[in-house]
């Protein structure tokens, strides 16, 4: 019998999810609405597969760090992002921090199952739009800007998408005020925004808030 831990910050995601996978004979899941209660229940309970949001409320894209620290703990976890973030180096990203599947969340009930088993299994799932991005990315066809960024760039950008003033993001990254200013700074060089308000415009389109 299997077992899965959801970890994403929308209730009705969350519902969603378990009715989904227990109707599929899952046996046991567990979910949890931060990343902190996250790993910690993914170290108490080992599940067969970890399902995981990519953005959390309060902590950017930090669902990327938590993939990293599950696969640091145990290199064979069994990972599957579930997300609204279609963006092909976001998915890239995921993939290079250890996700083993990738699937957005106006996905079919049908799909979410497939996935679900493939990453039991231990085998990588993209959907075919997926990992077309993914593969045209890799030529360079339609480069992203986001492809430049650091992580720590792209989870102070996806701060910036929530709205949160620099104050606030220093406090959620631990680092100081200055270094937000800073990678503000990076981030509207290399997004080409003139303004706050036009990088916060860009990270609005480039990483909806609704992970």
């Amino acid at each position: 019998m299997s077992s899965v831990l959801i970890i994403d910050d929308h209730p009705i995601v969350v519902q969603g999810c378990r009715r989904v996978l227990k109707d599929a004979g899952v046996a046991d899941v567990l979910d949890a609405r931060d990343l902190v209660s996250g790993y910690r229940l993914y170290r108490r309970h080992q599940p067969d597969v970890v399902i995981v949001d990519l953005a959390m409320q309060g902590s950017g894209l930090g669902g990327l760090t938590l993939i990293r620290r599950i696969r640091l703990h145990d290199p064979r976890a069994r990972i599957l992002v579930f997300t609204m973030h279609s963006d092909p180096i976001i998915v890239t990203r995921a993939l290079q921090a250890g996700a083993t599947g990738y699937v957005l969340k106006d996905t079919s009930s049908e799909e979410l199952v497939k996935a679900f088993e493939k990453v039991r299994t231990g085998s990588p799932y993209l959907s075919n739009d997926l990992a077309m991005g993914v593969a045209l990315l890799g030529t360079g066809v339609n480069r992203d800007p986001l492809a430049e960024l650091t992580p720590r760039e792209l989870q102070t950008l996806g701060l910036l998408a929530e709205g949160k003033p620099y104050g606030r993001i220093a406090e959620e990254l631990g680092v100081s005020y200055k270094t937000v200013v800073n990678t503000s700074s990076q981030l509207k060089q290399k997004l080409n925004a003139k303004s706050l308000p036009e990088l916060i415009r860009v990270a609005v389109q480039r990483l909806p808030v609704a992970g």
